[in-house]
């Protein structure tokens, strides 16, 4: 077995590791994802994953969990209970290059009067991205909304960053990916279609 295969495996094995525990329902470029996860004690369902993809480059795998499956974006905004969207890096990244995505996602996803509610909470969270410093390919990410509680985030394993207590603002990240002007058209229709 040559160097780059082992690597490779390696690399398969650190993710797979990393990413949680429970029943595997699907793998994607070596990335293991559980079939359901738990968020606030409640059961959450694999509702679709992908990859995103920049030119030919991948950047990351995105999934999204669910109380229950569901094909309209629309639906999934006024869903009751937990919510989570997982991000497993697939290459390095600065926390400027992935604070950067994420603003000009709400930014082409979010209405100016919706983004002025939401600008204490978008302050916060670009002050988590540059708490992170580095992400190295392989980091995992959670973005959970807790009913009651608000969006909390987990970086490897550990939580970081304050909680946002607004749902307008979970909703608008989850339009990152999910809303009218996507960053990867294919990977929305991956995460409502449940590839």
């Amino acid at each position: 077995m040559n160097s780059f295969t082992f690597k490779g495996l390696l690399a398969g094995i650190v993710l797979a590791c990393a990413f949680g525990q429970g029943a595997s329902a699907a793998e994607i470029s070596g990335v293991k994802l559980d079939d359901t996860v738990k968020v606030a004690g409640k059961e959450l369902k694999l509702n679709g994953y992908g990859m995103r993809q920049k030119f030919v480059a991948k950047v990351y795998v995105a999934s999204l969990y669910l109380p229950e499956k569901s094909k309209s974006f629309a639906e999934i905004l006024k869903m009751d209970g937990p919510r989570r969207v997982t991000i497993v890096l697939m290459r390095d990244l600065t926390s400027d290059e992935f604070g950067d995505a994420f603003m000009n996602g709400l930014s082409r996803n979010v209405d100016n009067v919706e983004k002025a509610k939401i600008i204490p909470q978008i302050s916060k969270f670009g002050e988590m991205f540059a708490l992170l410093q580095v992400l190295k390919k392989g980091d995992v990410l959670h973005m959970d909304w807790i009913p009651g509680t608000g969006t909390q985030c987990e970086f490897n394993g550990k939580k970081i960053g304050e909680v946002v207590p607004d749902l307008l603002f979970y909703n608008a990240i989850l339009r990152i990916w999910m809303g009218d002007h996507p960053v990867d058209s294919s990977l929305k229709t991956a995460l409502l279609s449940g590839k």
